[in-house]
Protein backbone atom coordinates (compact mmCIF):
# COMPACT_ATOMS: atom_id res chain seq x y z
CA UNK A 1 0.00 0.00 0.00
CA UNK A 2 1.36 3.78 -0.99
CA UNK A 3 2.02 5.91 1.31
CA UNK A 4 0.20 9.01 0.65
CA UNK A 5 1.51 12.58 1.68
CA UNK A 6 -0.32 15.79 2.54
CA UNK A 7 0.90 19.20 2.43
CA UNK A 8 -1.90 21.22 5.06
CA UNK A 9 -1.82 24.86 4.45
CA UNK A 10 -3.26 28.22 6.72
CA UNK A 11 -6.08 30.07 4.80
CA UNK A 12 -4.10 33.65 4.65
CA UNK A 13 -4.03 35.16 1.05
CA UNK A 14 -6.90 33.95 -0.28
CA UNK A 15 -9.07 35.17 -2.97
CA UNK A 16 -12.99 35.93 -3.07
CA UNK A 17 -14.18 37.33 -5.97
CA UNK A 18 -17.83 37.35 -6.59
CA UNK A 19 -19.46 38.58 -10.18
CA UNK A 20 -16.28 40.58 -11.16
CA UNK A 21 -15.58 42.04 -7.42
CA UNK A 22 -12.97 41.18 -4.86
CA UNK A 23 -14.27 40.93 -1.52
CA UNK A 24 -11.38 39.48 -0.08
CA UNK A 25 -10.56 41.95 2.34
CA UNK A 26 -14.41 42.04 3.85
CA UNK A 27 -14.47 37.81 4.22
CA UNK A 28 -13.18 35.83 7.37
CA UNK A 29 -14.34 32.67 6.37
CA UNK A 30 -15.59 31.28 2.89
CA UNK A 31 -16.10 27.64 3.98
CA UNK A 32 -18.28 25.49 1.49
CA UNK A 33 -19.76 22.11 2.74
CA UNK A 34 -21.96 18.67 1.21
CA UNK A 35 -24.84 17.90 3.33
CA UNK A 36 -25.80 14.25 1.56
CA UNK A 37 -29.02 12.38 2.94
CA UNK A 38 -29.23 9.08 3.73
CA UNK A 39 -32.41 6.89 2.42
CA UNK A 40 -32.82 3.57 3.89
CA UNK A 41 -35.55 0.64 3.79
CA UNK A 42 -36.25 -2.23 5.92
CA UNK A 43 -37.90 -5.33 5.38
CA UNK A 44 -39.14 -7.80 7.98
CA UNK A 45 -36.38 -9.51 7.98
CA UNK A 46 -32.98 -8.54 9.88
CA UNK A 47 -31.15 -8.57 6.25
CA UNK A 48 -33.37 -7.01 4.00
CA UNK A 49 -31.62 -3.40 4.50
CA UNK A 50 -31.97 -0.81 1.65
CA UNK A 51 -29.22 2.22 2.44
CA UNK A 52 -28.37 4.71 -0.32
CA UNK A 53 -27.44 8.61 -0.35
CA UNK A 54 -29.12 11.09 -2.56
CA UNK A 55 -27.31 14.00 -4.43
CA UNK A 56 -25.05 16.37 -2.61
CA UNK A 57 -26.59 19.64 -1.70
CA UNK A 58 -23.85 22.44 -1.26
CA UNK A 59 -23.80 25.57 0.64
CA UNK A 60 -21.23 28.30 1.31
CA UNK A 61 -20.59 30.27 4.95
CA UNK A 62 -19.46 33.37 4.58
CA UNK A 63 -18.51 35.37 7.52
CA UNK A 64 -17.25 39.19 7.37
CA UNK A 65 -17.44 42.32 9.28
CA UNK A 66 -20.18 44.50 8.18
CA UNK A 67 -19.74 47.46 6.64
CA UNK A 68 -22.63 50.24 5.85
CA UNK A 69 -20.45 53.40 4.75
CA UNK A 70 -18.52 52.07 2.22
CA UNK A 71 -20.83 51.86 -1.38
CA UNK A 72 -19.69 48.40 -2.40
CA UNK A 73 -19.47 46.47 0.35
CA UNK A 74 -20.17 42.90 0.75
CA UNK A 75 -23.04 43.77 3.47
CA UNK A 76 -24.41 45.97 0.95
CA UNK A 77 -23.74 44.05 -1.55
CA UNK A 78 -25.77 41.30 -0.09
CA UNK A 79 -28.61 43.40 0.74
CA UNK A 80 -28.77 44.68 -2.68
CA UNK A 81 -28.61 41.13 -4.40
CA UNK A 82 -30.58 38.93 -2.25
CA UNK A 83 -32.23 36.32 -4.03
CA UNK A 84 -29.85 37.03 -7.02
CA UNK A 85 -27.73 33.83 -8.57
CA UNK A 86 -23.88 34.97 -9.00
CA UNK A 87 -20.75 33.21 -10.02
CA UNK A 88 -18.29 33.42 -7.17
CA UNK A 89 -14.44 32.11 -7.27
CA UNK A 90 -13.06 31.06 -4.15
CA UNK A 91 -8.92 30.15 -4.20
CA UNK A 92 -8.01 29.36 -0.37
CA UNK A 93 -4.48 29.65 -1.72
CA UNK A 94 -4.70 33.10 -3.57
CA UNK A 95 -4.69 33.16 -6.82
CA UNK A 96 -0.58 32.49 -8.16
CA UNK A 97 -0.37 30.36 -11.39
CA UNK A 98 -1.66 26.76 -10.19
CA UNK A 99 -3.00 26.85 -7.44
CA UNK A 100 -6.83 25.19 -6.74
CA UNK A 101 -9.53 27.58 -7.26
CA UNK A 102 -13.17 26.40 -6.81
CA UNK A 103 -16.20 28.12 -9.12
CA UNK A 104 -19.97 27.96 -8.14
CA UNK A 105 -23.51 29.65 -8.71
CA UNK A 106 -24.26 31.40 -5.07
CA UNK A 107 -27.77 31.90 -4.16
CA UNK A 108 -27.75 35.41 -2.46
CA UNK A 109 -29.31 36.32 0.94
CA UNK A 110 -29.09 39.72 3.22
CA UNK A 111 -26.75 38.96 6.19
CA UNK A 112 -27.44 40.49 9.63
CA UNK A 113 -27.37 44.22 10.40
CA UNK A 114 -25.94 45.17 14.24
CA UNK A 115 -24.15 43.43 16.41
CA UNK A 116 -22.46 43.99 20.25
CA UNK A 117 -21.80 47.01 21.58
CA UNK A 118 -17.86 47.27 21.50
CA UNK A 119 -16.97 45.11 19.17
CA UNK A 120 -16.43 45.16 15.48
CA UNK A 121 -19.76 44.40 14.09
CA UNK A 122 -19.58 41.04 11.97
CA UNK A 123 -22.09 39.07 10.07
CA UNK A 124 -22.29 35.11 8.93
CA UNK A 125 -24.98 34.13 6.08
CA UNK A 126 -25.63 30.10 4.38
CA UNK A 127 -25.85 30.78 1.06
CA UNK A 128 -26.93 27.92 -1.08
CA UNK A 129 -24.84 26.62 -3.86
CA UNK A 130 -26.44 26.25 -7.19
CA UNK A 131 -24.74 22.65 -7.74
CA UNK A 132 -21.14 21.47 -6.32
CA UNK A 133 -18.42 24.09 -6.53
CA UNK A 134 -15.85 23.52 -9.72
CA UNK A 135 -12.55 22.60 -8.93
CA UNK A 136 -9.99 24.06 -11.22
CA UNK A 137 -6.25 25.74 -11.82
CA UNK A 138 -5.32 29.16 -11.89
CA UNK A 139 -3.90 29.90 -15.35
Amino acid sequence: MASIGIAPFVLKDASFVVDADNYETNVSQVEFTATTSQVEWKGLTPTAVFTDSGAPTWACVLSYAQDWTTPDSLSQYLMDHQGEKVTAVFGPQGAVAGDAIFTVDLIIQAGPIGGSEGAVAVGSVTLGCDGAPVRSQVP
